[in-house]
């Protein structure tokens, strides 16, 4: 109990809503995250301990970490390619639009990020709580997709820059024909990478702490290497380094294979033919037989770097792009074409490897803008996670996009055009293009590069495992759940094994220039997603979203969304098709199969947003008779465990609906809401799950009301919202009603019929519900037959055919039957009810039944006696229980006395309060005639003598009566055998006194037929002729 005289107004709430002192003591020792933020994070790992005062500021946790992951393997292996093969205008183009992209992403993370506490789990998690579990976990697993392959790529890089520059004699296969360069350099790639990813695993497996210390040498070697490039641009301002290039025409030679660039050299006035000559002769002779283009043109050497002073950006700014296999060539440089070109494999010249274009350049050069969340990823190790993010990302991509746009101006104001194209740097010995520009020495970028390259790889086979253990635990993708386990101090080893699995497709894969566009894919889809966050949450204008960075606006996060697809389609569409298939049944998996999470995301806010204006938008008027259709209000009735009494009925609501329209399903409870609460819950928990079993989509309204019948007419005239109002009224036949004792009485039932027809709703009422078939059942044959007796806006004609686009009635035909009165001309009566149908576009047999007069039967006058008596009953049974058993037992007496028909002792007998069913059917009445007639044969003329009793019968009832035995006789005779009958429902007596007559009429009209489906229309039109 809460001691203290302060807050005694407030004692007995102590125990859900806490001390406000409490609270914020709790908060600020992370202990207990309030509401809302306990399902993210408490919920889900209840074992999580305090956390210890993360001391990691913007510099050392979000800036480093993000110039670490942005700077790599591209940027030294590749970019003075790109700007050879594009030009220094289109590289920077190219250039341009990723920095942009990444940071327009940035400042929409920026916005997400620091919208509330961002726990471990960075991206990812911002997207889930975001845009929902779907996405979440699609775009959770395209990311993942993307670090993995990233892995792969930097892989690729290490061994690239260990094959081919650093000790190209460690190749194990080895090139014995001149065309098989590249294939030879695959397979070592595939065989090295497949060790090293090998070695990384185990490195990772055994402690990530090394990988985390050694991260900081790596980012100093990228660091020193990026320096080494300044410095190596600004001495070639007054001191070029010495790399000559050599050229025959304006063909550049590779000097692998040979030292003096010339076709041959003066010793002791000797002239002595070069290495280079044997290469293009077949003989060291000076009269042999030579290419012929090597005949024609002359060897001169050039400076491969001519200085930033030289004026060579001017021939650099132009695109030079080639096909496979072209020869690199001097594009002012003098050169005489020979007759015909003779074969190029085997001769020194230096060859393009792959075919080049404008957006394959954007797909290769796009991963090295990548590894902008590496600050967001580590916000559980900040101190002020909300400030350190958006300053340390956004200067992160700052001072990468400078670096990255500096670049490509020097590289094409310093670097001779032809060596920033030549891919490997045959023409320089085999150096890397970027390490002859360096200083003090090449080595310096060969080794820095190195070092960064594998550094990434490693960073990337440590978060990947991360980020799918975060995902599996989420527990939104059922079939990744086992990647959620780990060792015992919480290392995802089980995703690890995953990711070097994926990591090894890449490997395989093998090219640099093909692993690329394929993480860029996956990359651009995660930052689409996170700009579409931050747009539907500003555009939406969610309480929630309070972000304390304020530089953002949902512009600038639609236009990072839209550059994020182009680029995606840009670099290459078919894989960009097939990145966006991957998050799609992802997608559509996670709706289907999931878990059902509810964080508060932007895509129900949005679904919130578009069904209000949605509802807004559909006028409340009626809907025009094109668009009409049965919009639903089930009624059910539920016993006293609050479960539903005829199942059927929700089955028979999906097979007319099949998932269309509006369905509500409403049920009443008896009683005050203030004692009702808990029983509430519970009916519509049930009802809710029979839905779910019944496949009706739909929506449940419980309502609680003093009386069952004030109920059902709240229901009738609240249900439904706006212009989504139902239309129409399902309802189960009340089997008992002829019961004393029974809550769904004939009098709620009539008064039922009055309000539908008054709230100009139609009315449909399954008799025999529980006879009606399942969703499982399939009829193969069989009928539907629609008794057309009047017309009330053409619902019966409607209904079957929206029931044959189920499966369970598929199969069955419709017939349509029309009644035919004496004066009327069937012929011609069925020759337009089939033009009808023709126009309406239904296909269905046409009978048109006659009904001519004939006198009143024997059977009607006894079956109206036989009701008016009922009714006179009922009427006294309103009285108090002890009068009721007087009464009737005194009307039994008087009965018995006057020897009365057998029938009416048959009511009378049922009046007596034993709950015994009072029915009265064709067959028992003539077996009741059978007997006396060979018993007493006089007693049988009675019944016929009993004309003074007849006649005082009111002949209003009779004529109802009779109206009803013949058509019940007409009915049966043609529909006994049929699914099921669709009859028109008469409507109940203007004058309220004849009600319980009026429930006697219908059970008199539907008997001895099995599933009946007696529909009342609203008297409004509801199918049309017209398109």
């Amino acid at each position: 109990m809460y001691e203290g005289k302060n807050m005694a107004l407030f004692e007995e709430e102590m125990d859900s809503n806490p001390m406000v002192s409490s609270l914020l003591n709790k908060l600020a020792n992370y202990t207990n995250l309030t509401q809302g933020v306990v399902e993210h994070e408490a919920d889900e790992d209840s074992k999580r301990k305090e956390v210890k005062g993360p001391q990691m500021g913007t510099f050392i946790g979000v800036y480093l970490p993000c110039l670490q992951n942005i700077l790599g393997v591209i940027l030294f292996l590749r970019l003075t390619w790109i700007v050879g093969t594009a030009g220094v205008l289109e590289s920077f183009i190219i250039v341009f639009m990723c920095c942009a992209c990444t940071m327009l992403t940035a400042i929409s993370m920026s916005a997400i990020a620091t919208n509330g506490v961002v726990p471990a789990g960075g991206s990812y998690y911002m997207i889930s709580r975001s845009l929902g579990p779907e996405f979440g976990g699609a775009v959770g697993l395209c990311f993942y997709l993307g670090t993995t392959f990233a892995g792969a790529m930097y892989i690729l890089g290490t061994i690239e820059i260990l094959l081919t520059y650093i000790s190209p004699s460690a190749a194990i296969f080895k090139v014995a024909d001149a065309g098989e360069e590249t294939e030879a350099m695959l397979n070592n790639m595939r065989v090295y990478g497949t060790c090293i990813v090998i070695l990384m695993a185990i490195v990772v497996f055994v402690g990530v702490k090394y990988v985390n210390k050694l991260a900081l040498v790596f980012l100093a070697c990228v660091i020193l290497s990026i320096i080494a490039i300044y410095a190596g641009v600004i001495k070639t301002a007054f001191d070029p380094p010495d790399f000559p290039i050599c050229l025959l025409g304006n063909r550049t030679l590779s000097k692998r294979s040979f030292d003096v660039c010339a076709k041959f050299t003066e010793s002791n006035n000797e002239t002595k033919t070069t290495p280079l000559w044997l290469l293009f002769c077949d003989s060291s002779l000076l009269n042999a037989t030579c290419d012929e283009y090597f005949s024609l043109n002359n060897v001169t050497e050039i400076q491969g770097i001519p200085g930033i002073t030289s004026g060579v950006l001017t021939d650099n700014l132009w695109s030079a792009y080639s096909e496979k296999g072209s020869i690199v060539e001097k594009k002012d440089q003098p050169s005489i074409a020979g007759s015909e070109e003779s074969k190029m494999g085997g001769l020194p010249y230096v060859f393009t490897d792959i075919m080049t274009y404008f957006t394959m350049l954007v797909g290769i050069y796009f991963p090295s803008v990548t590894g902008i969340m590496a600050g967001s990823n580590r916000s559980g190790d900040l101190k002020d996670a909300q400030k350190s993010i958006p300053t340390g990302t956004i200067l992160a991509i700052s001072t990468t996009s400078f670096i990255y746009l500096s670049c490509i101006v020097l590289f094409g104001a310093c670097i001779e055009g032809v060596i920033l194209r030549d891919k490997f740097g045959e023409a320089v010995n085999g150096n890397l293009v970027v390490g002859t520009l360096a200083w003090p020495s090449p080595w310096v970028i060969v080794i820095g590069s190195f070092f960064s390259t594998c550094g990434a790889g490693l960073q990337s086979l440590t978060g990947a495992p991360r980020l799918l253990q975060a995902i599996a635990r989420d527990g939104i993708v059922p079939f990744i759940q086992i990647f959620g386990h780990g060792k015992a101090n919480g290392e995802p080893t089980w995703a690890l094994l995953l990711t070097v699995g994926i990591c090894e497709i890449g490997i395989l894969i093998a090219s640099l220039d093909s692993v690329a566009p394929i993480l860029s894919m996956f990359f651009l889809m995660c930052y689409m997603f996170v700009n579409l966050a931050c747009a539907v949450q500003t555009l939406l204008r969610t309480p929630n979203w309070r972000p304390r960075f304020k530089y953002y606006h949902w512009t600038l996060s639609f236009v990072g969304m839209s550059l994020c697809l182009a680029l995606m389609f840009i670099c290459s569409w078919y894989y960009a098709l097939i990145a966006m298939l991957i998050a799609g049944c992802i997608y559509k998996y996670i709706e289907y199969r999931g878990a059902e999470k509810e964080w508060g995301d932007g895509i129900r806010g949005l679904s919130l947003n578009a069904a209000r204006y949605a509802l807004l938008r559909v006028e409340d008027g009626p809907p025009h008779t094109k668009n009409w259709r049965p919009q639903l209000l089930v009624l059910l009735n539920l016993d006293n465990e609050q479960l539903v009494k005829h199942p059927r009925l929700l089955s028979f609501t999906s097979q007319l609906k099949a998932g269309k329209g509006l369905t509500i399903v409403g049920s009443v409870l008896q009683g005050i809401y203030l004692d009702k609460c808990t029983e509430t819950h519970k009916a519509e928990e049930n009802v809710k799950a029979l839905m779910g079993v019944e496949k009706t989509k739909g929506f449940c309204q419980i309502v609680v009301s003093p009386n069952f019948r004030d109920g059902i007419s709240y229901l009738i005239q609240s249900a439904g919202l706006g212009g989504m109002k139902h239309n129409t009224v399902l309802m189960a036949w009340p089997q008992s009603w002829k019961q004393a004792e029974n809550r769904f009485s004939w009098k709620n039932f009539v008064d039922t019929v009055r309000e539908t027809t008054s709230a100009q709703q139609a009315l449909l009422v399954a008799k025999n519900i529980d006879l009606f078939p399942t969703n499982q059942e399939r009829f193969t044959e069989g009928n539907i037959d629609v008794w057309w007796i009047v017309h009330d806006g053409g619902m019966l004609m409607l209904l079957p055919f929206l029931l044959r686009q189920h499966k369970v009635w598929r199969k069955c035909k419709m017939r349509i039957f029309t009644v035919a009165q004496m004066d009327d001309n069937s012929i011609q009566m069925k020759k337009d009810l089939q033009m009808f149908l023709y126009h309406l576009r239904l296909n269905a047999q046409v009978e048109v039944v006659e009904m001519f007069e004939n006198d009143i039967s024997a059977f009607t006058y006894e079956k109206t006696l036989m009701m008016e008596q009922r009714s006179q009953m009922l009427k006294q049974m309103q009285l108090s229980k002890n009068e009721r058993e007087r009464e009737a037992q005194l009307i039994h007496d008087k009965n018995t006395a006057s020897r009365s028909a057998p029938a009416v002792e048959a009511s009378v007998a049922a009046a007596v309060p034993e709950k015994v069913q009072m029915t009265w059917t064709k067959e028992k009445f003539v077996a009741e005639k059978h007997k006396n007639k060979d018993s007493n044969v006089s007693g049988f003329k009675d019944i016929f003598n009993m004309k003074p009793e007849w006649e005082n019968l009111n002949q209003s009832n009779v004529r109802r009566m009779h109206t009803a035995v013949k058509l019940n006789g007409v009915v049966l005779n043609k529909s006994q055998h049929a699914q099921l009958v669709l009859l028109n429902m008469p409507g109940p007596p203007k004058n309220r006194k004849g009600d319980e007559n009026y429930m006697e009429f219908l059970e008199v009209l539907t008997e001895g037929l099995d599933r009946v489906l007696l529909v009342r229309g609203s008297g409004r039109e509801v199918i049309t002729i017209y398109s």
